[in-house]
């Protein structure tokens, strides 16, 4: 190789590390894009874990403090439910006497969260409702521990709900004002899918020819209320609320007398009291799901409230007609 080159070869090589240092520096240069902040909120059970990230979308990160597959009627908050609560923006709950939340409610324990009652501006139904429907059956009511004011189980009625994400997209457009459009389009996008479920609701149960179902627990008198037909709960609206066996006995002669086919369990409490029904009588049992509470596979499946709302539907259809 020629001295000229040589320095040639030399030159060239400075170069390309020089350009390569360089290249590297200015790389190290760029600023980390900053991280996105979400807004943090708690929950208590799953309709309203599963609403608030319907309205929230990827602007939020949502705790539930219910675990799937219990029992929310037995739910009690833990001293690390409340570390969660003190560290959210907004701390949202069912209300109507469902959660025991009373405790919550007050500054040392909420920090800066604000506390939401999601179905705050619903139009409950007063608990003595489902009494009443009872005693048109001919029965006593027979529960030895149910105290509640009113049916807090809203969030089966659609149109209900509906009213519920407005109240969400409120909340979370006051604790983070510059998305307050993005949780608007989300809440009307949702809003629209439950005003096709209650369109499928009617249509499908328009015809039916039977208008008492046998349930678990009386959790079903907003559905019952919206589409026009009728419930009797083995058990009261919390499923402690256990049945006297007098009650069991009226229960069995109304189901053998209208000639029941098919009698309602539940997922995520004791199907028991129903077999035993279902035994009595010769009726076969169906699973109606107050959703109250998902199971750890049904999370896993990717089900929803509005699948399980689907699934609910095709089981009445069953059932009363």
């Amino acid at each position: 190789m020629t001295k000229n080159l040589r320095r040639l070869v030399n030159v060239s090589m400075c170069l390309l590390v020089l350009l390569l240092v360089v290249g590297c520096g200015s790389n190290a240069a760029k600023p980390a894009e900053p991280e996105v902040k979400k807004i943090k909120v708690v929950t208590t059970m799953y309709p309203v874990y599963e609403f608030v990230k319907q309205v929230g979308g990827d602007k939020v990160d949502v705790v539930m403090l219910i675990p799937p597959g219990a029992e929310p009627h037995d739910w009690e908050p833990t001293a690390k439910d409340i570390i969660q609560i003190k560290s959210a923006k907004i701390f949202a709950y069912h209300g109507a006497d469902f959660e025991p939340v009373e405790k919550l409610l007050h500054k040392d324990v909420l920090g800066d969260a604000l506390p939401i009652e999601v179905s705050k501006d619903v139009k409950k139904l007063e608990a003595k409702h489902a009494e009443e429907e009872e005693e048109e059956h001919g029965h006593e009511h027979g529960d030895s521990h149910d105290e509640h004011k009113f049916d807090p189980h809203a969030w089966l009625d659609p149109i209900a709900v509906q009213q519920e994400i407005k109240t969400i997209e409120q909340a979370l457009a006051t604790v983070d004002e510059k998305n307050a459009e993005y949780y608007k389009q989300n809440a009307e996008t949702y809003n629209k899918k439950l005003a096709e479920l209650d369109e499928q609701y009617k249509k499908a149960l328009a015809g039916i020819t039977r208008k008492e179902i046998v349930t678990s627990h009386r959790a079903f008198g907003y559905l019952a209320n919206r589409y026009g037909f009728e419930q009797l709960g083995i058990m009261g609206l919390s499923p402690d609320a256990e049945p006297t066996p007098d009650r069991m006995a009226k229960i069995t002669e109304f189901c053998r007398e209208h000639k029941v086919k098919y009698i309602f369990f539940e997922t995520v409490t004791s199907p028991k009291l129903a077999q035993t029904l279902a035994k009595e009588t010769g009726a076969e049992l169906l699973v109606l799901n107050p959703i109250e509470s998902l199971t750890e596979q049904e999370m896993k499946d990717g089900k929803n409230y509005l699948t399980i709302m689907g699934e609910n539907l095709v089981n009445l259809q069953k059932a009363l007609k």
